[in-house]
């Protein structure tokens, strides 16, 4: 067992098979336990979740601090927290997606559940690919950095862009590729039927299908933006992982809720503008102030004090806006 005590990417191996172990948990869980069936999940059963699934991400700080020191515990809910705000403009695009398929409540879930297993993948090569160039080039950081504030400013003088699903690239490929069915077939990705022109059986790819394809690729957009977000925060591969996974694993379970509300945080937008500028130009601001790094209470309070402001400040300018419709 001396290979547990190994290191990789900088942390022990056992560390890594433990949040590996809790993940897998989790998944099986969920769909073994909570979704056993497919059903339509309410409101209230998305905030239980949701607040189950945020619980566990706050309580892994713990180990994180047990485990490394007190310094990578704000760290990583820095990292947590950025991340899972960042995350609320992918429920928007999801939404999209499943409205354009018409994709019943009843088995959104399911296009969610096993899109997460391929965010674990995707995220995982992203970091670990991220991970190797800080390693070897550090000045990547800066380039990061700037592609933040760059992102930033964009956002806070850009408007709201339309989002046209049936131009996507992507659809249009698997459309042009793939034998697609009309319409659902029931909760099935893949079905067997007849060819209408030559009535042998073939395998058709359902809309479900193509929408999980799509949820996929929008989480890959969002990642471009969240991965080096938590790298300009902290480059130790162990913590931006777990705080990315932790907080998409939470943010699945919320989308049932915020689907509805979305629109009350429209003004959330430029609290995210102004903190990726914030957490790009840290870097800058230590190396003219000669520190090492950033202090890390300085970094979680602001991220906090801004997104707090932004929240409430959009709760209040969307007041008396009525609920979208499920």
């Amino acid at each position: 067992m001396e290979f547990l005590v190994l290191t990789f990417l900088g942390t022990p191996v056992w560390m890594w098979l433990t949040f590996i172990g809790v993940v897998i948990a989790l998944l099986v869980l969920d769909l073994g336990v909570f979704h056993k069936t497919d059903h339509e999940i309410g409101v209230r059963e998305s905030l239980k979740l949701s607040a189950f699934y945020i619980t566990l991400g706050v309580l892994f700080s713990g180990f994180v601090w047990w485990q490394m020191d007190v310094e990578s515990a704000k760290l990583y809910l820095t990292a947590f927290v950025v991340e899972k705000t960042l995350a609320m403009d992918n429920v928007f695009v999801i939404a999209l997606i499943f409205s354009y398929f018409a994709i019943p409540r009843q088995y959104q879930h399911r296009v969610l559940f096993w899109g997460i297993l391929g965010v674990i993948v995707l995220r995982g090569i992203m970091i670990g690919l991220g991970a190797a160039l800080v390693a070897e080039y550090h000045w990547v950081l800066y380039i990061f950095a700037g592609f933040l504030i760059f992102t930033g400013i964009k956002m806070l003088v850009t408007d709201d862009q339309h989002i046209d699903i049936s131009q996507n690239p992507v659809l249009r490929f698997l459309k042009r590729r793939l034998n697609v069915t009309e319409g659902l077939r029931g909760g099935a990705f893949f079905v067997q039927e007849p060819d209408p022109k030559s009535g042998k059986l073939m395998r058709f790819a359902t809309p479900l299908f193509l929408a999980l394809v799509l949820v996929e690729i929008a989480d890959l957009v969002f990642a471009v933006d969240s991965v080096p977000a938590v790298f300009a925060i902290t480059t130790d591969p162990f913590i931006v992982y777990t705080s990315n996974i932790f907080a998409i694993l939470g943010l699945r379970a919320l989308y049932f809720a915020l689907a509805a509300i979305i629109h009350r945080f429209h003004y959330l937008k430029y609290a995210l503008a102004v903190l990726l500028v914030f957490i790009g130009s840290k870097i800058f601001v230590a190396d003219l102030l000669g520190w090492e790094k950033f202090p890390a209470d300085w970094s979680l309070m602001i991220t906090f004090a801004l997104l707090a402001a932004g929240v409430v400040f959009s709760l209040w300018k969307t007041r008396g806006q009525p609920v979208n419709p499920a």
